[in-house]
């Protein structure tokens, strides 16, 4: 039976896509070097591997001992004010390593590839609500890392065939309805992340970073996608692919949310206020993101089974409890 592998499949996002693809029948092989993952969040039914994605030899073995029909590839850093401090280890661990996962699989015949992108490729763009079709501007070493790794999958496509699609996230959050997974990170910058962790007392205050945008509220604005609905995006992928030629998809509801309007939502949930310290603007980031995802719905059929807010609030909370 051919699998499918999942690069990163020991972190966040990375794992609710074997348990998506797990829940669907599929053999998962993971290969991750725990370097930011967990072991504890990886499914037990998947093949487990502990490897950096980037060593051309190690993964060509991993390839010719699996029968991988298509590489998941989530593995990088995430941090974007990180990335304005250390642009190198960005472009290492982003844009080289996928370089060199992209040569393994050429050279080992993969030809199905499905890349983990980011809708900060879009950068500061004045529309506000992103189509893919709108031209890439990114303004941090992170969203260029990934700019560039998206111009290679291009030109490996042309070049060897590679049939890829594309996804560009927009604001990832909460956690598996059925408690198996969920955000772990010393050194997350994820808004509810944060916000929850101040909810329970692991934390003394949220920072807001950022008042004076012009938006509605003066915080930035965000398109938040439930976690398990992107994993779901991730198998609509794979099918797609299957009968389709390559594409890039937005991932996110269209539905913009800003900063204040997600603490004041958790505050209701709660019933009680979080104290708040009012910064000033984060290096990086854009003032605000809103996905158009009409061309994935209708390309795929993808159906989002968990869009509110509230849903997003109540699970992210549910596993912070865990932590």
């Amino acid at each position: 039976m051919k699998c499918v592998l999942i690069t990163g499949g020991a972190g966040y996002i990375g794992s609710h896509t074997a348990y998506a693809f797990l829940d669907a029948g599929y053999k998962v092989v993971i290969v991750d070097d725990l370097s930011t993952g967990y072991k504890r969040v990886v499914p037990q039914e998947a093949t487990w591997i502990e490897g950096n994605v980037g060593d051309i030899e190690f993964m060509k073995g991993v390839f010719k001992k699996h029968a991988v029909d298509c590489v998941l590839h989530f593995a990088g850093s995430i941090i974007v004010p990180e990335s304005v401090e250390k642009p190198l280890k960005y472009y290492e661990n982003n844009t080289v390593v996928s370089c060199r996962l992209l040569q393994a699989c050429v050279e080992s015949g993969i030809q199905r590839f499905i890349f983990s992108s980011s809708a900060s490729v879009y950068g500061n763009n004045p529309k506000g609500t992103m189509e893919e079709t709108d031209r890439p501007a990114p303004e941090n070493p992170y969203a260029a890392s990934k700019w560039m790794t998206e111009q290679m999958i291009h030109d490996v496509a042309r070049a060897h065939g590679l049939h890829y699609v594309i996804l560009r996230y927009f604001n990832v959050a909460g956690a598996d309805p059925k408690g198996r997974t969920g955000l772990i990170s010393k050194q997350s910058t994820h808004l509810i992340k944060l916000a929850g962790e101040v909810a329970l007392g692991k934390r003394d205050t949220l920072s807001i970073f950022g008042t004076d945008y012009e938006t509605r509220d003066g915080t930035c604005i965000r398109d938040f996608i439930h976690v398990s609905d992107l994993a779901d995006v991730h198998l609509c992928a794979y099918k797609y692919m299957k009968t389709h030629c390559s594409a890039t998809f937005n991932c996110g509801y269209g539905q913009g949310t800003s900063v204040f309007e997600v603490v004041a939502a958790l505050e209701s949930l709660l019933g009680r206020s979080l104290k708040k310290v009012l910064s000033g603007r984060r290096a990086g980031d854009p003032v605000c993101l809103i996905a158009n995802a009409d061309r994935l719905r209708k390309a795929t059929g993808w159906t989002p089974k968990f869009d509110t807010l509230t849903t997003i609030l109540e699970t992210a909370l549910s596993w912070e409890k865990k932590l």
